[in-house]
């Protein structure tokens, strides 16, 4: 080999490293482009979804609660799921109240009957889910907080069809079932069903056919949120990232902003690992000729007394 071929190839020795190094630059400048376009677009879905409730307006209240995440102390959270109409607010069809202790790595979860009998304030007695309709996402929160006295740190609600997008988005969620029934033209079999959205939309609602009546679709609808929240835990697909967003912009309000969402994900999402389902014991009774679900005091003492002790323990 002479001299001239010595030097080509020590040429091509030496360009190899800046090849390598210039594709790798490129895969980091492609991945953080993408990244920071996430970042970007997850702040605007936030700040659209962002919707604080008048009555924690206010320092002090905002300061306690920041507090609680902060300190990684229990948090109760309330979900609505809503049915909105043209030119009418609607009701909500879905009210879940949650209890998340981070120290414990625990979650309480009561599906309230939207027929239960409160004081909806300023309304007077009817059906809880009734308080959505004459005052929106902020009179349910103050119901919630009166009937079952406990705080409520923060919100999401969720109109129904963006519930169905949103389970379609993820992919589907696997449940187990058991009770076979038919719903919307489909037929629901016992043991393990996976569900697209719109099937889960149906699942959730049916409850004429459930000898557990209104008990039974809650717990369905234990079931599937749960399996929704581990689907978003695990939720990696940057190709329905973009679909994602988009589905909760249009569909979800919360009070909670970008850090708190962050803290959520990063302080609390463990309690997912351990839910355990409330019930509340009542019975059913005709007032005025309208159907109610009436609640003991003395069960709305226990309900009270459970989730405080939840919050508490360490």
């Amino acid at each position: 080999m002479d001299s001239r071929s010595n030097k080509r190839n020590t040429k091509k020795k030496r360009k190899w490293p800046y090849w390598v190094g210039g594709i790798i630059l490129a895969i980091i400048l492609i991945i953080g482009g993408t990244l920071f376009y996430l970042w970007n677009q997850v702040g605007n879905t936030v700040e659209t979804m962002h919707s604080p409730l008048e009555r924690n307006n206010n320092p002090e209240r905002q300061t306690e609660i920041s507090n609680r995440f902060k300190e990684k102390d229990s948090i109760n959270a309330l979900l609505l799921g809503v049915d909105e109409r043209a030119g009418d607010r609607g009701r909500s069809d879905t009210m879940i109240l949650l209890s998340l202790n981070p120290n414990t790595n625990s979650m309480l979860m009561l599906s309230i009957p939207r027929d239960t009998y409160v004081n909806i304030p300023g309304r007077g007695m009817d059906k809880i889910n009734h308080s959505y309709a004459f005052g929106g996402t902020d009179l349910s929160v103050q119901t919630v907080e009166e009937t079952f006295n406990v705080p409520i740190h923060v919100y999401g609600r969720v109109n129904m069809e963006g519930f169905q997008q949103g389970i379609d988005a993820l992919g589907g969620v696997t449940v187990q079932n058991d009770l076979a029934f038919t719903q919307d033209g489909t037929t629901f079999q016992e043991g393990n069903i996976h569900l697209d959205g719109k099937e889960a939309l149906s699942y959730i609602r049916m409850r004429k056919q459930d000898p557990n009546g209104d008990f039974g679709r809650t717990e369905r609808q234990r079931k599937v949120i749960a399996a929704a929240i581990d689907e978003a835990a695990s939720f990696s697909s940057i190709t329905k990232f973009g679909d994602m967003l988009e589905i909760l912009g249009g569909n979800v309000q919360t009070d909670l902003d970008m850090n708190r969402i962050q803290t959520l994900f990063t302080d609390y999402i463990g309690t997912r690992k351990n839910i355990e389902t409330m019930k509340i014991s009542g019975n059913g009774q005709l007032i005025g000729g309208i159907y109610y679900y009436v609640v003991p005091d003395e069960e709305f003492g226990r309900i009270t007394t459970e989730i405080n002790e939840h919050m508490e323990a360490r």
